[in-house]
């Protein structure tokens, strides 16, 4: 019983919640009675009413300290004592519904607020409950009741508002917005909601008269004048339009709502040009807002790939907005963005990156940007400085810690390397990414293998595969180091044997599986997939020639072996002394 209850905890602490669980069929017949209405029962005994106290604060005792399954068998028993006990219905509901789903706690929070119709946090609940079974009448008929115990309360209306417009009712939705206005004043924002309401129901003349009453009532506020000519323009009335826009600037030349909403006015009335100068007029203020340039400079680029995507004009106005001093990097941003959406050279990109990190060093989006590019040229020191310098601002960012570790690998530099990439996983959390811890541990699995620490490297591996059970380079390294030192071969062959699984066609992968296979002293398995490594190899590894010549001969092909010990010489093979003694004993012998 106490397991069943673990989940129930979660279902409480929700105050509005009725539950996260499944639905059961059979919750109407086994509470038919908690269903109907209650019907006027003789008060209990003042016995009785001291029992029930008693067993429902133990009941709300026990679900505090966690005893859920305890606190369950409490306020059950209380409905026994006094079966119109409210309160008790409500407590029950979020364990009815951990058992039987939100119907069942349905069924209980509709008892209580029947009980208890007065009771807000009851009334809420059974609101709630029905938005979370979909039924929206119901809900709207509690929010109503909600809202007539509460008028004070805007929330309540504001769900109203949603709820109706969803039913589409829009009359009820207008009058739920008028009074949010009782209650609140008026505002833009209600305003607007009931311009949307009137558009809807296709009441263009109300919709009209809405927005302006609130300009008229406002006649200081310019922005309302401004929002009456959008709708103008919007609405096919270009001259009444600009003649709103034309009152505004009368009054304050510099309005900034005004003069973008003259560059749709001269675009609607083909007045191409004068909408170009002034939008660049705009843009090239420094007192344009940085948000407002960024929206024209959006447009800009949209006009101009809508047109043909000419790129001389648009990189001409970003460069003329650049030279000027930059608040943010928002639009040194947009203007890399834009370049790569071009395909400019990489060279061009990286300095536009680079002013971004100019402006804002701390920009890791742009950083990490310039380091794939910087990182495609092989440029490693550049990678290191980057790489070091986003550190410097954003001491957690993990993908500055891999960039810098693996620069120092291309360095030689695997001492620093590891360093990096210890200090890189001190930084795991919650949010970090599995694949990228993942791939921290193998590379300092690698690292750790090579500088001779075998059982540490064995442990990074293994830490590796906790985060990313099927990192493929990992699950390869790890089981060819095991191969080669003769070590939990059956592991190994697992572990390598599911790379094959994952990419067929991969010689490396499948020259490690040839070679487990071998140390197993599975000679005709092993000579399978030697065979298909050698087919799918492009590079010539003289690591897989080899092997191929040492299974071939242990399988009494002789001849084979020779013709691939001699071009693993011939490829530059480090173990040429063993090879050569391989060939002159016309045998495999191990090194």
């Amino acid at each position: 019983m106490k397991r069943m209850f673990l989940h129930i905890v979660v279902c409480l602490s929700a105050a509005v919640a009725i539950s996260g669980c499944g639905v059961s069929g059979g919750v109407s017949r086994r509470l038919a009675g908690v269903e109907r209405s209650a019907r006027p029962v003789p008060s209990i005994s003042h016995n009785d009413s001291l029992r029930f106290k008693m067993y429902y604060y133990e009941g709300v005792r026990q679900q505090v300290d966690g005893n859920y399954a305890a606190a369950y068998d409490l306020f059950r028993h209380c409905l026994g004592i006094n079966p119109n006990a409210a309160e008790a219905y409500f407590m029950l509901s979020s364990y009815e519904g951990a058992l039987h789903g939100d119907s069942a706690a349905l069924v209980y929070v509709k008892k209580a607020s029947e009980l208890s119709p007065g009771n807000n946090a009851y009334l809420e609940r059974l609101a709630t409950g029905y938005l979370m079974t979909s039924d929206v009448d119901e809900a709207v008929k509690a929010y109503e009741k909600l809202a007539a115990n509460s008028p004070e309360r805007a929330d309540v209306l504001n769900i109203l508002v949603q709820l109706y417009g969803q039913q589409k009712d829009y009359d009820r939705m207008l009058d739920v917005l008028q009074r949010m206005e009782a209650l609140e004043g008026d505002s833009e924002d209600l305003t607007l909601a009931k311009m949307r309401a009137y558009s809807l129901q296709g009441k263009k003349q109300e919709e009209f008269e809405a927005l302006k009453a609130m300009s008229d009532k406002h006649p200081n506020d310019l922005n309302y004048r401004v929002m009456t000519g959008n709708w103008l323009l919007q609405n096919g009335k270009p001259d009444e339009a600009y003649a709103e826009y034309l009152g505004v600037l009368a009054v304050d030349p510099e309005n900034l709502m005004a003069k973008m909403s003259m560059i749709d006015y001269y675009r609607t009335s083909g007045q191409p040009l004068r909408a170009d100068s002034l939008q660049e007029a705009l843009l090239v203020n420094p007192k344009t807002p940085v948000e407002n340039k960024v929206s024209l400079m959006r447009q800009v680029v949209a006009d101009s790939e809508d047109t043909g995507g000419d790129s001389t004009e648009v990189l001409n106005i970003f460069g003329k907005i650049l030279s000027q001093p930059q608040e943010t990097s928002d639009i040194a941003e947009m203007y890399a963005a834009y370049m790569t959406l071009k395909r400019m050279p990489q060279d061009t990109i990286s300095k536009a990156l680079e002013n971004v990190l100019a402006i804002s060093p701390d920009n890791s989006a742009a950083r990490f940007q310039l380091l794939q590019i910087v990182w495609s040229e092989q440029d490693y020191d550049r990678v290191v400085e980057l790489s070091r310098q986003g550190l410097d601002y954003n001491p957690d960012e993990m993908v500055f810690y891999y960039f810098l570790g693996l620069a120092y690998i291309q360095k030689d530099d695997d001492d620093s390397a590891l360093d990096v990439f210890r200090r890189g996983v001190s930084q795991i959390d919650d949010q970090s990414s599995p694949a990228l811890v993942s791939d921290f541990y193998s590379i300092m699995g690698d690292i750790l293998h090579d500088k001779g620490y075998a059982d540490e490297a064995y442990a990074a591996y293994d830490s590796c595969l906790q985060w990313k059970d099927d990192n493929l380079g990992c699950l390869n390294n790890y089981a060819y180091y095991l191969s080669v030192e003769g070590k939990q071969l059956e592991k190994a062959a697992q572990m390598s044997y599911r790379t094959v699984q994952a990419e067929p066609d991969n010689s490396t992968f499948l020259d490690t599986y040839a070679w487990i296979l071998f140390r197993q002293k599975k000679y005709a398995d092993a000579l399978q997939y030697i065979d298909m490594a050698v087919d799918n190899d492009t590079t010539g590894s003289s690591v897989i020639i080899e092997h191929a010549g040492d299974i071939h001969a242990v399988n009494g092909d002789i001849e084979g072996a020779l013709k691939y010990w001699n071009e693993a010489l011939e490829a530059g093979s480090a173990n040429g002394k063993a090879i050569r003694r391989k060939i002159k004993e016309k045998k495999y012998v191990e090194d």
